[in-house]
């Protein structure tokens, strides 16, 4: 990481979640990920992004990618770790058949 003034700078933690749900969920989706972004905020991480893709014939396009923000992987790791977020396994397994998750750090985007 770049270092300003002897310390060492962190950036945010940005996580990109391709979500594919179950057929007939939408609503079960929908519930499970409003309860997700308000446990988020305990975390300081948030949905900062959310993409509805196209329907269409493919069945493994997602349903929607997601663009969430968090302060430092230990964060985002505590936010997945939380007992709340485990209760609702269930919910989140009926509505979400695969998730797809990468992480990293913003980067300035490329001039022309």
């Amino acid at each position: 990481m770049p270092r300003r003034g002897g310390q060492v700078e962190s950036k945010p933690l940005i996580v990109v979640a391709a979500l594919c749900i179950n057929p007939g969920k939408e609503a079960e989706f929908e519930r499970f990920e409003s309860a997700a972004a308000r446990l988020m905020r305990r975390y300081g991480g948030a949905i900062t992004r959310c993409i509805r893709c196209a329907p269409g014939a493919d069945l493994s396009a997602p349903y929607e990618i997601h663009i969430l923000e968090f302060p430092d992987a230990a964060a985002f790791a505590n936010y997945r770790k939380d007992a709340e977020l485990a209760a609702m396994a269930e919910l989140r397994t009926s509505a979400i058949r695969q998730t797809t998750v990468w992480s990293g750090v913003d980067m300035p985007p490329y001039s022309s």
